[in-house]
């Protein structure tokens, strides 16, 4: 597009320093006709100039307000999965699950205290001599429902799964599964969303320069995901920006 910009305004110069080459040396009776024309074309090609730019700015409002609400439901979707490998200990790439889970899931509250007992082993093969040992004792205090805990009285994780602004029906897509070595595996999850399904009723030509992005104040690439597939992380791809934006 700066291409675009660069070329109009060097037609614009050009239609000016013609403006006066006309005013200075052609004759009278055709000046009228040609300056109406050439002032015509001036106005055109700053109404295309404009437009290239204003253009660009709208495409990023509108990108910028439909990727928090993109963000705030893979926000969602990590918490409860967070949620979800606490009582389970793996994560789950199924939202029926995952929900049920939310509804009738309980965290529980525990306290852990040290103590210490009499060590019978030891005593014993000592002739009698008490000997003692260290332990750690859990005790559970208390269980919060999960729904509770995470959406308090709202209902958003019922829809969580359904991708904003997108074509009817879209979903994240969601993954879950583990990596690491044999013996030594930790659980991995990802949840994800093109680009371009968040952006289908914008300009191509913004959705293609969009999706070749990369910058640390963008999320690069043509995708919007949090987690990974190929590491063990929970965080998304978004700048902080968008953190800000979400909070609840």
């Amino acid at each position: 597009m700066l291409t675009l910009i660069l070329i109009t305004v060097a037609v614009i110069l050009l239609t000016v320093g013609i403006v006066w080459v006309i005013d200075k040396f052609v004759p009278t009776k055709l000046k009228p006709v040609l300056m109406i024309g050439l002032w015509a074309l001036i106005i055109f090609l700053g109404y295309l100039t404009f437009m290239s730019v204003y253009g660009e700015i709208k495409f990023n409002q509108v990108k910028e307000k439909r990727y928090a609400k993109v963000i705030e439901n893979l926000i969602d979707i990590r918490d409860s999965e967070l949620a979800y490998r606490e009582r389970k200990g793996k994560f789950t790439n199924n939202y029926n699950e995952l929900i049920n889970f939310i509804e009738n899931g309980k965290f529980i509250i525990t306290q852990r205290r040290d103590s210490t007992v009499l060590d019978e082993v030891k005593t014993k093969a000592y002739g009698g001599v008490e000997s003692f040992m260290e332990i750690t004792i859990v005790d559970t205090l208390d269980q919060v429902s999960v729904k509770d805990s995470l959406f308090k009285t709202s209902t958003r994780y019922k829809t969580m799964m359904n991708v904003p602004f997108a074509p009817e029906g879209t979903k994240y897509t969601l993954k879950a599964g583990q990596v690491g070595e044999e013996g030594d595996k930790e659980p991995v999850f990802e949840a994800s969303v093109l680009k371009k399904l968040v952006l289908h009723d914008q300009e191509p030509d913004y959705l293609f320069k969009e999706n070749e992005v990369v910058s640390v104040e963008e999320i690069d690439g043509n995708t919007i995901r949090v987690g990974s597939m190929e590491e063990v992380k929970v965080i998304g791809n978004w700048p902080k920006l968008y953190d800000v934006q979400t909070k609840k």
